[in-house]
C-alpha cells in the first residue's frame, strides 16, 4: 500500500524496538505486563546494533522508537541512540515517568543524537495520572523530565491512553500539553491486551464523539496530533470537512499527514497507519509483530533481517492488502485511508481481518453481522 509518499510495502513509518520489559511501574494499560526485572534472553548491545543497521537498510530517515518496559532500566540506551544516529536514523525513546530518568540520562540521550522523546500523561494531575500508573510521584517525575528535556533541546511528545477511566480527562491534558510545551499529542485508544484487559473501553459511539473533538483540537492548538490504534480518526476528519464543505464552509482538511511542531524535530507522523501496514514491532528477545498489540511473531531478527520480515512475511503482507479485510470493514468505502485497528479486531476475534469494533460506522448497504461484542450504543448509518 502507498501511503502519501512513502512505499508501506516496502518500509514502515514507524519501527518500534522494545529494549526490556522491565519496568519499576505497574501502569493499568501496560501492554507488556511489565516486571522488574530484565528477561535474560534481551536482544544484547551487539544484537540490538546489528538490528539498527538492518533497520538504516529501509532508507534515508527510518523512525526508529525505543520502547520498554522501561528502556532505561538497560545502560547501553545512549550509545545505541548515537550508533542508530550515526546510520542515519530518527531516534526516539519512549521512557517511563520513573527516577530513572533523570537530566544527566536526558542530557547523555541528547548528547548521542536523540530526535524526540515521548512521555506518558493519563490525567492532567498527579492524583488521576498516578492512580493510573500506579505509582505515586510519576505525574511529577514527568513534568520534570519534560522541563530537562526542554532544557537539552529535545522536543517532547506526550501519549495518553483513551478509555473510560481516562477519556472525561482529555481536555485538561490538552491544555496542559500547550502548557508545557509538547509538539505532539499521541492519542491512544485501548486495545486489551496485557494488564489492559481489565479496563473498560469507550463506547464506539464515544469513540467518535472523542475523534471528532481531536479533529477541532488539531485546528486550534499549537501541537501536532495523531491517533494510535484508530485508524478511523481519517474517516471522521474526512467526513466532517465532506459535511463542512456542503454547507460551504471553509474546512481547511484533515491532517493526513501531521508533522511535529518545534526545530529540528525532522518526525512525520501519519494517523492512518495500521498494525503491519506501515508499522513494525520488535519485541526485548527479538521477535518480530505487526503490532505491540498484535503478538502474531513473524519470525526473530535473530535469524532473518527485520527487513525481509517486515517485507516478506505472509502476515505483514495480508495486512498491507485492504481488500483481506471482512465484515463492515471490508465493506466499507473508506478501508484505504482507514482499515479499522489490525490488533483490536485480534484482541476480540483472534482474526486480525475481522472489523474494529470500536467504529460505529455501518457501510452503506451492509447488511452482515455487526462487532458491537455486546457494547451498548446507537449505530450510525452511512449518511451519519
Amino acid at each position: 500500500m502507498r501511503t502519501g509518499t512513502l512505499d508501506t510495502s516496502d518500509r514502515p513509518f514507524v519501527l518500534i524496538w522494545e529494549l526490556t520489559q522491565a519496568c519499576g511501574l505497574a501502569c493499568d494499560h501496560c501492554r507488556a505486563d511489565a516486571r522488574p526485572h530484565r528477561h535474560p534472553d534481551e536482544l544484547t548491545t551487539t544484537e540490538g546494533k546489528r538490528l539498527l543497521a538492518e533497520a538504516a537498510e529501509f532508507g534515508d530517515g527510518q523512525l526508529v522508537v525505543l520502547s520498554g518496559g522501561d528502556p532505561l532500566v538497560r545502560d547501553d540506551v545512549s550509545e545505541l541512540i548515537a550508533y542508530g544516529d550515526d546510520l542515519g536514523l530518527r531516534m526516539t525513546i519512549t521512557p517511563s515517568g520513573t527516577g530513572s530518568l533523570t537530566a544527566d540520562r536526558i542530557d547523555g540521550m541528547a548528547d548521542a543524537g536523540l530526535k524526540r522523546m515521548a512521555v506518558s500523561l493519563d490525567g492532567a494531575s498527579p492524583e488521576t495520572h498516578d492512580a493510573f500508573r500506579g505509582e505515586d510521584g510519576s505525574f511529577e517525575a514527568t513534568i520534570r523530565a519534560v522541563e530537562d528535556a526542554h532544557a537539552s533541546g529535545v522536543p517532547v511528545q506526550v501519549n495518553t491512553t483513551v478509555c473510560r477511566q481516562t477519556v472525561d480527562e482529555l481536555p485538561a491534558i490538552r491544555d496542559l500539553l500547550t502548557d508545557i510545551g509538547a509538539v505532539m499529542w499521541s492519542v491512544f485508544f485501548l486495545v486489551p491486551v496485557g494488564r489492559g484487559r481489565v479496563l473498560e473501553p469507550v463506547t464506539p459511539q464515544r469513540a467518535d464523539a472523542v475523534m471528532e473533538w481531536l479533529h477541532e483540537v488539531s485546528e486550534t492548538e499549537p501541537f501536532g496530533l495523531k491517533t494510535t490504534e484508530a485508524p478511523q480518526y481519517r474517516r471522521v476528519s474526512m467526513q466532517r470537512r465532506a459535511a463542512a464543505d456542503e454547507v460551504g464552509e471553509e474546512a481547511g482538511g484533515p491532517r493526513q499527514t501531521d508533522t511535529a511542531a518545534g526545530p529540528g524535530s525532522g518526525i512525520e507522523r501519519r494517523t492512518g497507519i495500521v498494525a503491519g501496514d506501515g508499522f513494525a514491532f520488535v519485541s526485548h528477545t527479538g521477535d518480530v509483530f505487526p503490532s505491540g498489540f498484535l503478538p502474531e511473531s513473524v519470525g526473530n531478527v535473530r535469524d532473518r533481517p527485520v527487513t525481509d520480515l517486515y517485507r516478506d512475511s505472509p502476515l505483514f503482507q495480508s495486512l498491507r492488502d485492504r481488500d483481506r479485510l471482512t465484515g463492515k470493514c471490508g465493506a466499507c468505502s473508506f478501508r484505504n485511508v482507514c482499515g479499522g485497528s489490525r490488533s483490536r479486531a485480534f484482541a476480540h476475534t483472534g482474526d486480525p481481518f475481522a472489523s474494529d469494533p470500536l467504529c460505529p460506522y455501518v457501510p452503506d448497504g451492509y447488511d452482515g453481522p455487526l462487532p458491537w461484542d455486546g457494547v451498548e450504543q446507537e449505530c450510525l448509518s452511512a449518511d451519519g
